[in-house]
């Protein structure tokens, strides 16, 4: 049945809101592109019209919120964060598009996603940037966002690569700027390989949340607005599910092994 818009009027809506997030979340978990959406979904460029419409006029942003407020809420937490952790991934991307670099130390070309969560690994602030972009550099750039948006926060934890025994700026700095307490957690010198390091690993279980939707594996989208909201519409499905009171349950055996 056509969908009408009551508030702008003019001809009724053919598909509705529940069609054409299924068509974006079918875009975000399979990878493909647009024009590749099935046909007993809807037509893809009412789809991507959709998506661009509600990125644009924040639609996207106010449900990533709303949602983000609920979980906290359904966890017994407080709805405003007081403490976040801070960390940036190098993503390969593919060719062309905005802000596209060189990252040095992990030796990938593509773009950088520079993430704050709150302590339930849930996204506060993203911030997609060239891979060139440096950690502090980019730490700086959304460590402005909490002041304004999440005034309760206090408390931010990063690793080592934002700040070292030559440069500490970003921490005085967030602290005279916003009163933001940026604490560094350190790996110890002594242990070999692989180590879960405290808060810190909250942030890492986000990026792994993020990568296993075939979209955000690597960076396809031409605008970094369009990969920032990509983020937020894979946080507003586990959000979602989560709510639900679903559980997503992710294996990489093959087809027919039981989990």
């Amino acid at each position: 049945m056509p969908v009408r818009d009551q508030a702008k009027g003019g001809a009724p809506r053919v598909y509705g809101d529940r069609l054409v997030l299924d068509a974006i979340f079918f875009v975000l978990r399979s990878g493909c592109q647009w024009r590749m959406i099935p046909r007993d979904l809807l037509p893809w460029d009412a789809a991507y019209r959709w998506y661009r419409t509600w990125a644009a006029d924040g639609t996207i942003d106010r449900i990533h919120d709303a949602l983000r407020t609920k979980v906290r809420i359904a966890d017994g937490r407080d709805p405003d964060p007081s403490a976040a952790v801070l960390d940036a991934q190098s993503i390969k991307s593919s060719e062309g598009g905005q802000a596209r670099g060189f990252d040095a130390g992990k030796k990938t070309t593509g773009r950088k996603r520079h993430l704050i969560v709150d302590t339930l690994g849930l996204v506060l602030v993203i911030a997609v940037t060239s891979a060139s972009v440096q950690d502090r550099p980019g730490g700086r750039r959304v460590l402005r966002e909490p002041a304004a948006r999440f005034p309760s926060i206090g408390l931010v934890w990063a690793d080592a690569g934002y700040a070292n025994k030559i440069d500490n700026s970003i921490l005085s700095w967030a602290y005279e700027k916003f009163r933001l307490v940026v604490q560094i957690v350190k790996r110890s010198d002594d242990v070999k390989g692989f180590q879960v390091l405290p808060r810190r690993w909250v942030v890492e279980r986000t990026f792994g949340w993020l990568v296993r939707n075939r979209r955000l594996a690597r960076d396809y989208e031409r605008l970094t607005d369009n990969s920032e909201a990509m983020v937020k519409i894979a946080m507003i499905r586990l959000m979602a599910t989560r709510l639900a009171g679903q559980r997503v349950r992710w294996s990489n055996r093959p087809t027919g092994q039981t989990v």
